[in-house]
Protein backbone atom coordinates (compact mmCIF):
# COMPACT_ATOMS: atom_id res chain seq x y z
CA UNK A 1 0.00 0.00 0.00
CA UNK A 2 2.82 2.42 0.85
CA UNK A 3 4.41 1.74 -2.53
CA UNK A 4 1.08 2.46 -4.31
CA UNK A 5 0.63 5.72 -2.40
CA UNK A 6 4.15 6.81 -3.25
CA UNK A 7 3.52 6.08 -6.94
CA UNK A 8 0.20 7.95 -6.85
CA UNK A 9 1.86 10.86 -5.07
CA UNK A 10 4.63 11.02 -7.62
CA UNK A 11 2.10 10.95 -10.43
CA UNK A 12 0.10 13.74 -8.82
CA UNK A 13 3.26 15.81 -8.39
CA UNK A 14 4.19 15.32 -12.04
CA UNK A 15 0.67 16.26 -13.15
CA UNK A 16 0.69 19.44 -11.08
CA UNK A 17 4.18 20.44 -12.10
CA UNK A 18 3.28 20.04 -15.78
CA UNK A 19 0.52 22.64 -15.52
CA UNK A 20 1.42 26.11 -16.84
CA UNK A 21 2.25 28.63 -14.13
CA UNK A 22 -0.38 31.36 -13.62
CA UNK A 23 0.11 34.66 -15.40
CA UNK A 24 2.22 37.10 -13.42
CA UNK A 25 0.64 40.52 -12.99
CA UNK A 26 3.60 42.25 -11.31
CA UNK A 27 7.34 41.77 -11.00
CA UNK A 28 9.00 41.38 -7.60
CA UNK A 29 9.91 44.70 -5.98
CA UNK A 30 13.41 46.01 -6.61
CA UNK A 31 14.20 47.59 -3.24
CA UNK A 32 16.62 50.49 -2.86
CA UNK A 33 17.36 53.40 -0.58
CA UNK A 34 14.02 54.89 0.57
CA UNK A 35 12.24 53.47 -2.50
CA UNK A 36 11.12 50.32 -4.29
CA UNK A 37 10.19 49.73 -7.92
CA UNK A 38 8.22 47.12 -9.84
CA UNK A 39 6.58 46.53 -13.24
CA UNK A 40 2.84 45.93 -13.65
CA UNK A 41 0.99 44.07 -16.40
CA UNK A 42 -2.34 45.41 -17.68
CA UNK A 43 -3.22 43.23 -20.67
CA UNK A 44 -3.66 44.28 -24.27
CA UNK A 45 -4.89 47.56 -25.73
CA UNK A 46 -5.37 47.35 -29.46
CA UNK A 47 -2.13 46.06 -30.99
CA UNK A 48 -0.11 47.14 -27.95
CA UNK A 49 0.43 45.86 -24.42
CA UNK A 50 -0.49 47.96 -21.41
CA UNK A 51 1.99 48.00 -18.55
CA UNK A 52 3.03 50.24 -15.69
CA UNK A 53 6.10 51.25 -13.71
CA UNK A 54 5.31 51.66 -10.02
CA UNK A 55 7.67 53.66 -7.80
CA UNK A 56 6.91 53.50 -4.08
CA UNK A 57 8.65 56.00 -1.80
CA UNK A 58 9.23 56.18 1.94
CA UNK A 59 7.31 58.86 3.80
CA UNK A 60 8.73 62.34 3.21
CA UNK A 61 10.63 61.38 0.05
CA UNK A 62 9.89 62.31 -3.55
CA UNK A 63 11.04 61.52 -7.06
CA UNK A 64 10.97 63.57 -10.25
CA UNK A 65 8.89 64.15 -13.35
CA UNK A 66 10.39 64.00 -16.86
CA UNK A 67 11.30 67.68 -16.39
CA UNK A 68 12.56 67.86 -12.80
CA UNK A 69 12.51 71.67 -12.57
CA UNK A 70 15.39 73.70 -11.19
CA UNK A 71 16.76 70.79 -9.16
CA UNK A 72 16.59 67.02 -9.20
CA UNK A 73 17.23 64.14 -11.57
CA UNK A 74 14.81 63.00 -14.29
CA UNK A 75 14.33 59.23 -14.63
CA UNK A 76 16.48 57.43 -17.20
CA UNK A 77 15.12 54.23 -18.77
CA UNK A 78 17.09 51.43 -20.44
CA UNK A 79 14.80 48.87 -22.12
CA UNK A 80 17.52 47.35 -24.31
CA UNK A 81 17.42 43.91 -22.64
CA UNK A 82 13.66 43.53 -23.27
CA UNK A 83 12.48 40.74 -25.56
CA UNK A 84 10.08 41.09 -28.48
CA UNK A 85 9.74 44.81 -27.83
CA UNK A 86 9.85 47.38 -30.64
CA UNK A 87 9.02 50.44 -28.52
CA UNK A 88 8.07 51.50 -24.99
CA UNK A 89 6.18 54.79 -24.61
CA UNK A 90 6.26 56.22 -21.08
CA UNK A 91 3.19 58.28 -20.14
CA UNK A 92 3.47 60.85 -17.36
CA UNK A 93 0.79 61.77 -14.82
CA UNK A 94 0.91 65.47 -13.96
CA UNK A 95 3.40 66.18 -11.12
CA UNK A 96 3.20 68.50 -8.13
CA UNK A 97 5.11 71.79 -7.95
CA UNK A 98 7.35 72.05 -4.85
CA UNK A 99 9.38 75.11 -3.94
CA UNK A 100 12.19 74.90 -1.38
CA UNK A 101 15.74 76.10 -0.77
CA UNK A 102 16.92 74.23 -3.88
CA UNK A 103 14.43 76.01 -6.12
CA UNK A 104 11.29 74.80 -7.86
CA UNK A 105 10.98 71.04 -8.45
CA UNK A 106 8.35 68.97 -10.28
CA UNK A 107 7.80 65.83 -8.24
CA UNK A 108 5.81 62.76 -7.26
CA UNK A 109 5.43 61.82 -3.60
CA UNK A 110 4.40 58.62 -1.80
CA UNK A 111 3.91 56.47 -4.91
CA UNK A 112 3.37 56.88 -8.62
CA UNK A 113 2.49 54.58 -11.51
CA UNK A 114 3.86 55.60 -14.91
CA UNK A 115 1.70 53.93 -17.60
CA UNK A 116 3.61 52.20 -20.40
CA UNK A 117 2.40 51.49 -23.94
CA UNK A 118 4.48 48.61 -25.27
CA UNK A 119 4.67 47.83 -29.00
CA UNK A 120 5.66 44.20 -29.71
CA UNK A 121 7.88 43.28 -32.63
CA UNK A 122 5.65 40.25 -33.17
CA UNK A 123 2.20 40.51 -31.55
CA UNK A 124 1.80 36.73 -31.66
CA UNK A 125 4.80 36.10 -29.39
CA UNK A 126 5.34 36.73 -25.65
CA UNK A 127 6.53 40.19 -24.61
CA UNK A 128 9.03 40.59 -21.80
CA UNK A 129 10.07 43.94 -20.37
CA UNK A 130 13.52 44.23 -18.84
CA UNK A 131 14.22 47.66 -17.35
CA UNK A 132 17.28 49.27 -15.84
CA UNK A 133 16.11 52.48 -14.17
CA UNK A 134 18.18 55.34 -12.79
CA UNK A 135 16.23 58.02 -10.93
CA UNK A 136 16.47 60.53 -8.13
CA UNK A 137 15.05 60.17 -4.62
CA UNK A 138 14.98 63.32 -2.53
CA UNK A 139 14.14 64.56 0.93
CA UNK A 140 16.63 67.22 2.02
CA UNK A 141 19.17 66.23 -0.62
CA UNK A 142 18.82 64.29 -3.88
CA UNK A 143 20.13 60.71 -3.89
CA UNK A 144 20.75 58.81 -7.15
CA UNK A 145 18.77 55.55 -7.09
CA UNK A 146 18.97 52.44 -9.27
CA UNK A 147 16.56 49.57 -9.95
CA UNK A 148 16.46 46.53 -12.23
CA UNK A 149 13.13 44.82 -12.89
CA UNK A 150 11.71 42.45 -15.50
CA UNK A 151 8.29 41.03 -16.27
CA UNK A 152 6.67 38.95 -19.00
CA UNK A 153 3.41 40.70 -19.89
CA UNK A 154 1.06 37.73 -19.59
CA UNK A 155 -1.53 38.97 -17.13
CA UNK A 156 -3.98 41.86 -16.87
CA UNK A 157 -4.52 41.91 -13.11
CA UNK A 158 -3.02 45.38 -12.58
CA UNK A 159 -5.12 47.11 -15.26
CA UNK A 160 -7.20 49.02 -12.69
CA UNK A 161 -4.09 50.60 -11.11
CA UNK A 162 -2.73 51.50 -14.55
CA UNK A 163 -6.09 52.95 -15.62
CA UNK A 164 -6.15 55.18 -12.52
CA UNK A 165 -2.72 56.50 -13.51
CA UNK A 166 -3.84 57.01 -17.12
CA UNK A 167 -6.65 59.24 -15.85
CA UNK A 168 -3.96 61.56 -14.41
CA UNK A 169 -2.01 61.83 -17.67
CA UNK A 170 -2.60 65.28 -19.27
CA UNK A 171 -4.98 65.26 -22.23
CA UNK A 172 -3.74 66.94 -25.44
CA UNK A 173 -5.66 70.16 -26.04
CA UNK A 174 -5.55 73.05 -28.50
CA UNK A 175 -4.75 76.58 -27.37
CA UNK A 176 -7.99 78.42 -26.51
CA UNK A 177 -10.12 75.28 -26.16
CA UNK A 178 -13.57 75.99 -24.62
CA UNK A 179 -13.13 73.48 -21.79
CA UNK A 180 -13.43 74.02 -18.01
CA UNK A 181 -9.65 73.46 -17.76
CA UNK A 182 -7.73 75.07 -20.61
CA UNK A 183 -4.85 77.31 -21.64
CA UNK A 184 -6.54 80.28 -23.30
CA UNK A 185 -3.78 82.59 -24.48
CA UNK A 186 -0.01 83.16 -24.39
CA UNK A 187 1.20 86.73 -24.93
CA UNK A 188 4.76 88.11 -24.91
CA UNK A 189 5.34 90.92 -22.43
CA UNK A 190 5.79 94.29 -24.08
CA UNK A 191 9.48 95.19 -24.28
CA UNK A 192 10.62 91.86 -22.84
CA UNK A 193 10.59 89.02 -25.39
CA UNK A 194 11.78 86.49 -22.80
CA UNK A 195 8.66 86.81 -20.64
CA UNK A 196 5.22 85.48 -21.58
CA UNK A 197 1.86 85.95 -19.87
CA UNK A 198 -0.28 82.83 -19.86
CA UNK A 199 -4.03 83.10 -19.37
CA UNK A 200 -5.85 79.95 -18.22
CA UNK A 201 -9.32 78.77 -17.29
CA UNK A 202 -9.72 76.51 -14.25
CA UNK A 203 -12.76 75.15 -12.37
CA UNK A 204 -14.01 77.26 -9.49
CA UNK A 205 -12.08 76.64 -6.30
CA UNK A 206 -9.27 74.66 -7.97
CA UNK A 207 -5.62 75.53 -7.35
CA UNK A 208 -3.77 75.37 -10.69
CA UNK A 209 -0.14 74.61 -11.49
CA UNK A 210 1.56 75.26 -14.82
CA UNK A 211 4.65 73.48 -16.17
CA UNK A 212 6.60 74.73 -19.21
CA UNK A 213 8.99 72.57 -21.26
CA UNK A 214 11.12 73.66 -24.19
CA UNK A 215 13.53 71.82 -26.50
CA UNK A 216 17.05 70.81 -25.56
CA UNK A 217 19.20 73.68 -24.23
CA UNK A 218 16.15 75.85 -23.53
CA UNK A 219 15.44 76.52 -19.85
CA UNK A 220 12.03 77.84 -18.87
CA UNK A 221 10.59 78.75 -15.48
CA UNK A 222 6.99 79.23 -14.45
CA UNK A 223 5.64 81.47 -11.72
CA UNK A 224 3.08 80.67 -9.11
CA UNK A 225 -0.39 81.74 -10.27
CA UNK A 226 -0.61 85.48 -11.04
CA UNK A 227 -4.11 85.88 -9.65
CA UNK A 228 -6.82 83.27 -10.27
CA UNK A 229 -6.30 82.80 -14.01
CA UNK A 230 -2.75 83.61 -15.03
CA UNK A 231 0.91 82.61 -14.94
CA UNK A 232 4.22 84.02 -16.13
CA UNK A 233 6.60 81.85 -18.17
CA UNK A 234 10.17 83.12 -18.47
CA UNK A 235 12.81 81.94 -20.93
CA UNK A 236 15.81 81.86 -18.59
CA UNK A 237 18.29 80.48 -21.11
CA UNK A 238 18.32 79.52 -24.78
CA UNK A 239 20.87 78.92 -27.57
CA UNK A 240 22.40 82.15 -28.87
CA UNK A 241 21.15 81.59 -32.43
CA UNK A 242 17.63 80.46 -31.46
CA UNK A 243 14.69 82.55 -32.58
CA UNK A 244 11.69 80.60 -31.33
CA UNK A 245 10.91 77.23 -29.77
CA UNK A 246 8.25 74.54 -29.68
CA UNK A 247 6.99 74.51 -26.12
CA UNK A 248 4.73 72.19 -24.15
CA UNK A 249 2.57 73.76 -21.44
CA UNK A 250 0.95 71.42 -18.91
CA UNK A 251 -1.88 72.81 -16.77
CA UNK A 252 -3.04 70.81 -13.74
CA UNK A 253 -5.92 71.60 -11.37
CA UNK A 254 -8.52 69.69 -9.40
CA UNK A 255 -7.08 66.27 -10.16
CA UNK A 256 -7.13 66.82 -13.95
CA UNK A 257 -4.53 68.05 -16.43
CA UNK A 258 -4.24 69.21 -20.05
CA UNK A 259 -1.25 69.64 -22.34
CA UNK A 260 -0.97 72.30 -25.06
CA UNK A 261 1.82 72.60 -27.62
CA UNK A 262 2.68 75.94 -29.24
CA UNK A 263 5.63 78.09 -30.29
CA UNK A 264 7.10 80.93 -28.26
CA UNK A 265 7.87 83.29 -31.13
CA UNK A 266 5.82 86.33 -30.25
CA UNK A 267 2.76 84.86 -31.92
CA UNK A 268 1.97 81.49 -30.33
CA UNK A 269 0.35 79.04 -32.71
CA UNK A 270 -1.08 75.60 -31.86
CA UNK A 271 0.93 72.79 -33.45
Amino acid sequence: MAIVLRVLGAGLFLALSSQPSPAQDASPWSKGLHSQVRLLSGGETGHKRLAGLEIDLDSGFKTYWRNPGESGLPPRFDWSASRNVADVQVLWPAPARVEDAGGVAHVYSHEVVLPLLVTPRDPAKPVSLDLTLDFGVCKDICIPAHAEVDLTLDGAGEKAAIDRALAQVPKPQALGAPEPLSILDVTPEAGNPSVFRVKVRVPDGASPSLFAEGPENWYLSTSRPDGPNGFTVTVDEKPADARDAPVTLTLAAGGHAVETQLRLDGAPKPR
